[in-house]
């Protein structure tokens, strides 16, 4: 077992070893991004009073969440060619990131067995263009749609100034709240989106980055009637400051920041923060977590799993024996794609259900 486990871990750092455009960028409490409209580097704070301000508005967030993802539905959703798009209800500073974009993967050919089922699906950090499309038409075969949303700084809502996708995830603290926030309600957006479309049961899947804001999705959306987070952990700041593909990310946050200061303050962005609200919740979820993860830390994944249990949430576990990258290869990608249409197959029922406003939408 040793030795599978150095053989994994070698195999982690290679893929990981790849991306050579990573980019230490300097601390930023980003206390700008918490403002509307968002003015990137005028704040006119002081380092004390950006670090003060910062905390007070995480922590009233987090008591107020559902004032914090609250939003409004868009009303420009546009469908074309396979391609959905709409403007963000959390406009940032950057055009091109304010333009929602989702990958379209219909199911059934006629009506009554298109509208059943659909689920939303949020890609992990760096994702491209193709990232889960496989995984979306295997959905397909199970006679469920696929909306697969991509998420903020990515794709073609990246500004032309970056390669990755820098601005989701990086040492700006209220920048990365921000894209976390809009990833969020842009995920709700596209569940409006797909009611609109006559979908009467709604599902969800995140991996990585995109599994963390599944979560937040789900804590405050009660449309979602099953839901898989693939990787899992309990507070986005572990992994950011423990994680393999992150610590170019904490190169730059260890600059003012130690492990406990920066989990108090992206509290607002962690799954730990809402986990109680899927109590009395009949929502079935699939945790999947690698055993031999280096940016998911196995034993975040078991913290999650330990929460889970100690409140009673309806849940489904899978451990597959594998690193944070290596999930993506063969053969544990068809473990993983596998488990998770098989268990929104079986959770998501065909049954009509409510269709009326979208719940906590204003």
């Amino acid at each position: 077992m040793a030795l599978y486990k150095r053989a994994i871990h070698s195999w982690e750092k290679k893929l990981a070893s790849r991306d050579r455009n990573r980019v230490v960028r300097d601390f930023d409490w980003g206390a700008e991004w918490f403002s509307e409209p968002v003015v990137p580097g005028k704040n006119g704070m002081g380092e004390r009073e950006a670090a003060r301000y910062v905390l007070e508005r995480t922590e009233a967030a987090v008591a107020a969440s559902d004032r914090f993802f609250s939003y409004r539905t868009p009303r420009d959703f546009r469908l074309e060619d396979g391609r959905l798009s709409f403007s963000t209800p959390l406009p940032s500073p950057y055009a091109e990131n304010n333009t929602v974009e989702a990958r379209f993967f219909p199911a059934g050919k006629s009506r009554r067995a298109a509208k059943r089922r659909a689920a939303l699906i949020l890609p992990q950090w760096n994702h491209d263009a193709e990232s889960h499309a496989g995984f979306c038409r295997m959905l397909n075969w199970f006679g469920i749609s696929a909306l697969r949303m991509t998420l903020p700084y990515h794709g073609s809502r990246k500004p032309p100034e970056i390669e990755r996708a820098d601005y989701h995830v990086s040492s700006n603290v209220g920048r990365t709240i921000h894209a976390c926030r809009q990833a969020t309600v842009d995920a709700r957006a596209c569940l409006d989106w797909l009611e609109q479309q006559e979908y009467r049961t709604l599902g969800l899947e995140g991996t990585s980055l995109g599994s963390c804001i599944a979560l937040l999705v789900a804590a405050h959306d009660r449309r979602v009637k099953a839901a898989v987070f693939n990787h899992i952990s309990t507070y986005f700041s572990d992994v950011v400051w423990t994680g393999l593909s992150t610590e170019h990310v904490r190169e730059g946050l260890a600059q003012r920041l130690s492990l406990e200061e920066l989990r108090r303050i992206w509290a607002v962005i962690s799954p730990a923060s809402y986990l109680d609200r899927l109590a009395g919740r009949d929502l079935p979820a699939l945790l999947i977590w690698a055993t031999h993860d280096l940016s998911f830390l196995p034993k975040y994944s078991r913290h999650v799993l330990a929460h889970f249990r100690r409140r009673g949430l309806r849940h489904r576990a899978v451990a597959i024996p594998c690193g944070h990258y290596t999930l993506a290869r063969a053969p544990f990608k068809y473990i993983d794609g596998a488990s998770m249409s098989w268990f929104l197959h079986r959770n998501l029922r065909d049954e009509a259900s409510p269709t009326g406003s979208p719940s906590g939408a204003s």
